[in-house]
């Protein structure tokens, strides 16, 4: 790969980063008055599947949405202006964190009821074979959202069809304080479940960004080609509470060695050993992009600060399409 893609797919995971945790920073203000589900651990599936779209490719994600909205291009401001309730957000306010939405970079929303964007992201694909416009469709979700029955029969009708849609799996292990273990049996795969349904399916590292950027790229290719849809399952791990800016570990769901264990493989810390070793970049780039990143990031929290509430009248409209 690249020196100068290396760098973008670095640059793109810390600016995830950066924002993440200055908005668990700042949650505690209260006001942010949504629920904020937090990936920071997981940044290497959001930026490297993003890396292989264009601007007019579709995406559709769940709750655990900002690096997907950012990773695609969303506009940070309104990102935050929509956390902080204000009209100039993303949904005008209305939403919140789990209902980004951003046409102009291809995103066309998250929803967080688990599941419930997959078969959208599967009608989006098939209006783009009827449109015959070229456009690929990714879908992410989290295991536990194969474990919903809608989720075989929307897999069920994209093989099909041969429908242009890949599907991400961000296997973080947990659903919310539940774990694999007391949800489905031991020594079952996703990605092989899914397999025998006759998807080309894969498993890998979510930590390793230029490996789900490698295997994003098959399989938009394939979509691109009309050769039907990829199942991609990456295994990570999120850092913080379930919902909320936090760290839950003393609740007991998981132990403290086993999360220390994620954290030494931060998908971040991985590549940066790999481009200072390498020679393409040193600590004073790193540090010159943390502050530009942070700089950004200030900015459009005090955007968000200063924009307006929505006005009553705008309660009802975008409820219902025209």
């Amino acid at each position: 790969m690249e020196a100068e893609m290396l760098k973008r797919l670095y640059y793109q995971m810390l600016r995830i980063r950066v924002i993440e945790e200055k908005i668990a920073d700042l949650y505690p203000e209260q006001k942010m008055r949504c629920p904020v589900h937090l990936c920071i651990g997981q940044e290497a599936i959001a930026v490297g599947v993003c890396a292989n779209l264009s601007g007019s490719d579709y995406i559709l994600s769940g709750h655990r949405s900002h690096g997907h909205y950012l990773a695609k291009g969303g506009n940070l401001k309104a990102m935050m202006a929509e956390l902080y309730g204000k009209v100039t957000g993303s949904s005008q306010g209305k939403g919140g964190s789990m209902h980004l939405v951003d046409l102009s970079a291809g995103f066309l929303g998250a929803a967080p009821i688990v599941g419930s964007t997959i078969p959208i992201a599967v009608g989006v694909a098939l209006g783009s074979v009827m449109r015959n416009d070229e456009r690929v469709t990714v879908i992410f979700f989290g295991e536990a959202a194969t474990e919903e029955g809608v989720f075989y029969e929307t897999i069920n009708f994209a093989v099909l069809k041969e429908l242009p849609v890949i599907f991400v799996c961000e296997n973080n292990l947990y659903s919310v304080y539940s774990p694999l273990s007391v949800r489905q049996p031991d020594g079952r795969e996703i990605f092989r479940l899914v397999k025998g349904h006759g998807v080309e399916s894969y498993q890998s590292d979510g930590n390793d960004v230029i490996e789900v950027c490698k295997l994003a790229e098959q399989a938009v290719r394939k979509a691109r080609r009309g050769d039907g849809p990829t199942f991609l399952e990456f295994k990570t791990y999120r850092w913080r509470e379930h919902c909320g800016p936090y760290y839950d570990n003393d609740l007991g769901y998981r132990t403290e060695s086993e999360f220390q264990e994620w954290k030494r493989r931060c998908p971040i810390e991985m590549l940066k050993e790999r481009l200072l070793g390498d020679g393409i970049l040193c600590n004073q780039d790193i540090n010159s992009m943390t502050r530009e990143l942070k700089a950004e990031m200030n900015d459009a929290v005090m955007f968000a600060e200063e924009s307006l509430f929505p006005e009553e009248r705008l309660l009802m409209e975008h409820v219902y399409a025209p």
